[in-house]
């Protein structure tokens, strides 16, 4: 029987890090799930904000898929502009309902693990920007894509919140579910972005 022969690139190593240095803290510590929440919520706002700069950074890209006003979008540098902050509007919007939801939801008492949290994932993604900056600049990606996959990341935190009523009645199942879901989409999304990139997600603004 023939053994998975799983190749890592250095970013995807860096943010399988990460991720296992925060769960091992939470479990070490014996962190609140809260607090991991709140720390994954700045992780996908560090994604969004970097994505809109990779976004902003690109030289060759096409926009098929993509429509504006009814009608597609043609690849200038204007267009780009637009569909970049549509984005970062768009998803700062739909953090902005998450932290209502985690804030009436999860209050962590201590900030301090969260801001811990929060550092290791955005060192974490600074390194994977830089790292891919030039493949990433001068390859030729479809922004419609580009848009669409860091929303993959936050499936696992909309699953939490959903059935957040869960946490309170399972919560060490829960903590399980939340990091193996969390890791997995991070490694998946990654995957995708930087080397798989191939599905077709129509956008429409």
């Amino acid at each position: 029987m023939r053994g998975f022969n799983i190749k890592l690139t250095r970013s995807q190593k860096g943010l399988l890090l990460s991720n296992v240095t925060v769960i091992l803290l939470a479990l070490v510590q014996g962190w609140d799930l809260a607090i991991l929440l709140w720390g994954y919520w700045f992780q996908s706002v560090t994604i969004g904000l970097f994505q809109f700069k990779k976004i902003l950074d690109l030289e060759k890209f096409d926009v098929e898929g993509v429509k504006l006003g009814g009608k597609p979008a043609k690849a200038t540098r204007g267009t780009q502009i637009l569909l970049a902050y549509f984005f970062l509007f768009h998803y700062g919007c739909f953090h902005l309902v998450y932290s209502v939801f985690l804030i009436q939801l999860v209050r962590p008492a201590l900030w301090f693990p969260v801001l811990v949290t929060a550092g290791i994932f955005f060192i974490n993604h600074l390194y994977s920007y830089m790292a891919n900056k030039e493949f990433d600049r001068q390859k030729k990606s479809n922004i419609g894509k580009m848009m669409t996959s860091p929303y993959v990341r936050i499936l696992p935190m909309h699953f939490i919140l959903v059935f957040g009523w869960i946490i309170f009645v399972l919560k060490p199942i829960a903590l399980v579910v939340f990091l193996l879901l969390k890791t997995g989409a991070d490694i998946i999304s990654h995957s995708i972005e930087h080397k798989f990139n191939t599905f077709k997600f129509p956008t429409r603004l």
